[in-house]
């Protein structure tokens, strides 16, 4: 019996990873908003050259993100909060060799910060690339981990560049 139990906690599969990245910005909450709320426009971000989609802000919308290297990203709102100034989405679809992730969903949110700025986080929640054991090192946990906070300190950066 005991030997039954070992095998089952041997193969439990993949954990769920979390990355959470703020970033303070000395500009108004609002200021930061008017610049992301557009759930279509995505220009903020370095790495995305094309944003499309369909439904506006509203719950369902879908865009399709297309980064400089060709890969795209299918995204899906289902939160959206312009007085809260935040927004809440999944991706739908996209290769694991774009973005190393299944399964994945993310928190924008925009705060009052300190001495009249903002606080931007960036949170969020996925599996790796890979969901058997033993993953291939470009589809690991800490691949995942590693590529998603690569997009939040990328995309958090330029934000704080392009309003200060």
């Amino acid at each position: 019996m005991l030997l039954i139990f070992a095998g089952i906690a041997q193969a439990h599969g993949p954990s769920r990873q979390k990355v959470i990245v703020k970033q303070q910005i000395a500009a108004s909450p609002e200021a930061v908003w008017e610049l992301v709320k557009n759930f279509h426009d995505m220009s903020w971000h370095p790495a995305v050259v094309k944003t499309e989609g369909e439904g506006g802000n509203s719950i369902g919308a879908t865009r399709v993100l297309t980064l400089g290297n060709g890969g795209q990203i299918h995204e899906k709102l289902e939160k959206y909060d312009s007085e809260k100034h935040s927004f809440f989405y999944r991706i739908e679809s996209v290769d694991v060799k774009v973005l190393p992730v299944t399964n994945y969903s993310s928190w924008f949110s925009i705060t009052p910060g300190d001495n009249g700025g903002s606080l931007v986080t960036w949170k969020g929640a996925f599996y790796r690339g890979y969901p058997n054991n033993d993953p291939p090192p470009e589809l690991s946990d800490q691949a995942a981990k590693d590529a998603v906070t690569g997009v939040y300190e990328g995309g958090l950066a330029n934000l704080k560049k392009r309003l200060e």
